[in-house]
C-alpha cells in the first residue's frame, strides 16, 4: 500500500521552511522510507531552488525529485499568495512505476508510462504539440500538470533544476489515479460554430458576424460602426472569455472538453473577435466569464466524483496532486485559502500539495482558470 505524506511551510529563510516542512515529514513516516518527493516552491526560493533540492537529497537519500516553482504554492487546506513558501509530499511508489524525465533526459522509450505529470514553460515552442507527442506515448493518454509561473523567472524540478522547456514524472501501470478537471466558468449566451476565421479572429458564429454574437451575448447595443460604443463596453470586454470545443454540448458542464481562452481585440471593420488561440472552422464557441459560485460547485463536483470513484473500485485515496490557475485561488473564491479548504472539505483529509500556475494541463490539452486534481489510490 503506498503512503504518501505531506508538508509545507512558510518562513523569510527558505532553509527554515525546509527544516519546518521536514520535521513535519519526519514525524509521520515511521520508519517509512520515500522514493520519490514532490517538491514546490514559492517564487521567492527560486534563487535557492539548487541549494535546496541539494539538501533534500541529503535529508531522504535514495528519492526522485519533481517539481516546480509558481507564484503561489498550495496543501491540504491552505495556499500561500504573495509570502515566501514551499509544500512537499513523499511517497514510496517502487521505483519501477515512475520515471523522472526533462530536456537533460529525456522519457526512455522502453518504460511503459500510462500517464505523465508534467510541468512546463508557457514559452516553449509548438508546447500544445509536444504535450500531445508526449500523451501518444502513454497507455491512457492522459497529461496533466500546468506551467509553471511568476513574475519575473520561474524553474522546473526534475532531479536537477530545469529552466524553460518541459520535464516531469512519468507513472506507470501499477500507479492508481483518478484526475479531474473544475472550470471555474460560467456561460453568457448559447453556443455557436464558427463559420468563419482567419487565424485567431473570428468572423462569423452560425452565419452571422461574431462581433454581432459578442454584443448580444453581453446584452449590449447592437454596433452600428460607431467606435466609441466599443471602447466605452472595454472594461466588460477584459472580463470576457471564449470557450471552445468540438463536442455539441459540452459548454453546459464547462468539462475538460472545454478549452478556455482569453479574448485578445476586436476588429470593428470585419465585424470579428480575436481570441488567444487559432481558430477552425466548424468549432463550436461560447462566450463566458469566470464565476465564483460556478467555480465553487464544479470544484465539489469534482471532489465528489473522485470519492465516489475510489469507492466504487475499492480504493483508498493515499494522496493528491492539485494544480490551479493563478486567477483563482482565495481572491477568486473571496476569502485566503477558500480553494483549498472547499478542496480538503469535499475530497477529506488527504494528502496533497500543488501550485498555481500560468495553466493547467489535463487530458493531454492546455486548459486556463480551471483547477486540476488528480488523486493517488491504493493498489
Amino acid at each position: 500500500m503506498p503512503r504518501f505524506i505531506q508538508a509545507h511551510a512558510t518562513h523569510p529563510d527558505p532553509h527554515m521552511a525546509l527544516a519546518l516542512a521536514g520535521a513535519q515529514i519526519d514525524g509521520q513516516r515511521a520508519g517509512m522510507a520515500p522514493t520519490l518527493g514532490f517538491l514546490y516552491l514559492s517564487e521567492d526560493y527560486v534563487p535557492h531552488a539548487q541549494a535546496l533540492l541539494d539538501e533534500v537529497r541529503l535529508r531522504w537519500p535514495g528519492c526522485g525529485w519533481v517539481g516546480a516553482s509558481a507564484l503561489a504554492v498550495c496543501a491540504s487546506g491552505v495556499e500561500y499568495f504573495a509570502e515566501p513558501a514551499l509544500a512537499l509530499m513523499v511517497c514510496d511508489l517502487p521505483p519501477t512505476q515512475w520515471r523522472i524525465f526533462s530536456g537533460r533526459h529525456p522519457l526512455a522509450a522502453d518504460f511503459g508510462a500510462r500517464s505523465l505529470l508534467m510541468h512546463a514553460d508557457g514559452g516553449t515552442p509548438d508546447l500544445q504539440e509536444l504535450i500531445t507527442e508526449l500523451a501518444q506515448r502513454c497507455s491512457s493518454g492522459y497529461v496533466f500538470g500546468g506551467l509553471v509561473s511568476g513574475r519575473s523567472s520561474a524553474v522546473q524540478i526534475a532531479d536537477d533544476v530545469v529552466e524553460g522547456g518541459l520535464s516531469g514524472l512519468a507513472l506507470g501501470p501499477g500507479v492508481s489515479w483518478i484526475s479531474r478537471v473544475s472550470q471555474g466558468c460560467q456561460p453568457l449566451g448559447r453556443e455557436r460554430r464558427v463559420t468563419a476565421s482567419d487565424g485567431p479572429l473570428v468572423t462569423e458564429l452560425d452565419g452571422q458576424p461574431a462581433l454581432d454574437a459578442l454584443l448580444e451575448d453581453l446584452k449590449l447595443p447592437a454596433f452600428t460602426g460607431e467606435t466609441t460604443t466599443l471602447r466605452q463596453a472595454m472594461p466588460l470586454f477584459r472580463r470576457t472569455l471564449v470557450g471552445l470545443s468540438d463536442a455539441p454540448g459540452a459548454r453546459r458542464e464547462y468539462g475538460p472538453e472545454v478549452r478556455v481562452r482569453h479574448l485578445v481585440g476586436l476588429d470593428p471593420a470585419r465585424r470579428g473577435v480575436a481570441v488567444a488561440e487559432q481558430l477552425r472552422q466548424g468549432e463550436l464557441l461560447s462566450f463566458c466569464e469566470r464565476h465564483p459560485d460556478a467555480a465553487r460547485r464544479d470544484l465539489v463536483r469534482i471532489c465528489t466524483e473522485i470519492r465516489a470513484e475510489a469507492e466504487e473500485r475499492g480504493a483508498r485515496m493515499a494522496g493528491a496532486i492539485y494544480v490551479s490557475c493563478t486567477g483563482r485561488g482565495g481572491p477568486h473564491f473571496g476569502t485566503p485559502s477558500a480553494e483549498l479548504q472547499w478542496v480538503q472539505h469535499a475530497l477529506g483529509e488527504v494528502p496533497l500539495i500543488g501550485f498555481f500556475a500560468n495553466g493547467e494541463i489535463a487530458h493531454a490539452r492546455l486548459h486556463g482558470y480551471t483547477g486540476v486534481l488528480t488523486v493517488f489510490l491504493e493498489p
